[in-house]
């Protein structure tokens, strides 16, 4: 019988804490929990500040937003990407023509963001490395100041804080780790049977993979891992190897709370392996220009 959603974690509009704990939030994502946040907010105070001029708009929206990826920081802060997301204008559909990746950034302590990859053939109008300050609109009491980088780019990223009326942080906590190994690939804890049992099983796999992020423009040096669902999987027998594919994810300079800046994110998808190689395939997100880089990284596999 699958687990059921529950409430790890409770804000109030003022992001203290209702209900729950920030170690029940950490706790669960550190044995690899999937992660969905609730929120409750007013349309004609968020989606269309003032209303559209139809009242039967306007009033209570319950938005539910399903994290793919999610992220531990100094095995203490946690924080979630939105990694399918193209941006919408509910209830009327996609928010503008132009497609274009939607990466919702939302950590423990209400700190939000947002970076977008323009997805068409559009070129950019201004180089990397620009920053602006917005002040809270008018029409709009409930969202901070945002902080947005680089403007005119394929890559435009943005913080803020919008003062939800409820936010509720439900994870799903039914995975199992089968396998800790190091970057070189010697096994910590777990076994490689234990991962070989759950393949031919056909079993759901999660990764953590732990130091991603380092380096990045903007690291802060602090430890963390980049939660993330498998794609593809594939055991070898002879050798005794697993080796996969990560689904599509975000990278993001570790900080406190994760912020998007300009330099310091970007997308990609991960192959790995039990023996500890791994190669990052990046999306710049200002040229949309792929590049390989082989890294070795240490990994704890969870199956369900």
């Amino acid at each position: 019988m699958p687990a059921d959603w529950t409430c790890a974690l409770e804000l109030r509009p003022d992001r203290s804490i209702a209900a729950g704990s920030e170690r029940a939030l950490v706790d669960a994502l550190r044995r690899g929990a999937d992660l969905r946040i609730y929120t409750e907010f007013i349309f004609e105070e968020h989606i269309v500040p003032g209303g559209d001029g139809d009242t039967s708009h306007d009033g209570l929206i319950r938005e539910v937003i399903d994290f793919r990826q999610t992220y531990l920081v100094d095995d203490r802060h946690a924080a979630a990407v939105t990694t399918l997301r193209q941006p919408v204008h509910p209830p009327f559909g996609f928010n503008g023509t132009q497609p274009r990746t939607s990466f919702f950034l939302y950590n423990m302590t209400g700190h939000q963001g947002c970076a977008n990859v323009i997805l068409d053939g559009s070129a950019p109008t201004a180089q990397p490395g620009g920053r602006r300050e917005m002040p809270t609109p008018a029409a709009m009491p409930k969202m901070g100041p945002e902080t947005i980088f680089d403007e005119g780019t394929l890559g435009q990223s943005r913080n803020f804080i919008y003062d939800f009326d409820v936010y509720r942080f439900f994870v799903r906590d039914e995975w199992r780790e089968v396998l800790s190994h190091n970057e070189n690939g010697r096994v910590i804890s777990g076994s490689f049977d234990a991962l070989k049992k759950a393949q031919i099983e056909a079993r759901e796999f999660k990764v953590a993979m732990r130091g991603l992020c380092t380096g990045m423009s903007g690291d802060t040096g602090l430890q963390h891992e980049v939660f993330a669902h498998i794609g593809s999987g594939f055991l070898h027998e002879k050798p005794g190897l697993y080796n996969a594919i990560t689904h599509p994810l975000v990278r993001i300079a570790p900080a406190i709370p994760l912020q998007y800046r300009s330099g310091s994110w970007d997308a990609a998808w991960v192959y790995l392996a039990t023996d500890g190689r791994a190669v990052v395939r990046r999306l710049d997100p200002y040229t949309r220009a792929w590049s390989d880089t082989p890294t070795r990284l240490a990994c704890r596999w969870f199956v369900r």
